[in-house]
């Protein structure tokens, strides 16, 4: 499949609706697919491990009241 640089980055779909994406016969839609694609299998990947943004919160520790210094009299 030749890639032809007078292609449009994204194509009107042809569903009837007003929504567009991306054309594989444009090599910048074709690199955006790509990029999409492992962006997607990386968030996947992380919401899976709970690393990241999806870690969950700490447990929170006791409460530990603050301890006073012994004064000299």
């Amino acid at each position: 499949m030749p890639h032809d640089d007078d292609e449009p980055i994204f194509k009107r779909s042809k569903w009837g609706t007003n929504r567009y994406h991306y054309n594989p016969a444009n090599p910048i839609g074709a690199a955006l697919i790509v990029i999409t694609l492992v962006f997607v299998a990386t968030m996947m990947i992380m919401i899976t491990n709970r690393v990241g943004p999806f870690a969950p919160d700490p447990e929170p520790t006791g409460w530990n009241p603050p301890t006073v210094a012994p004064t000299a009299p």
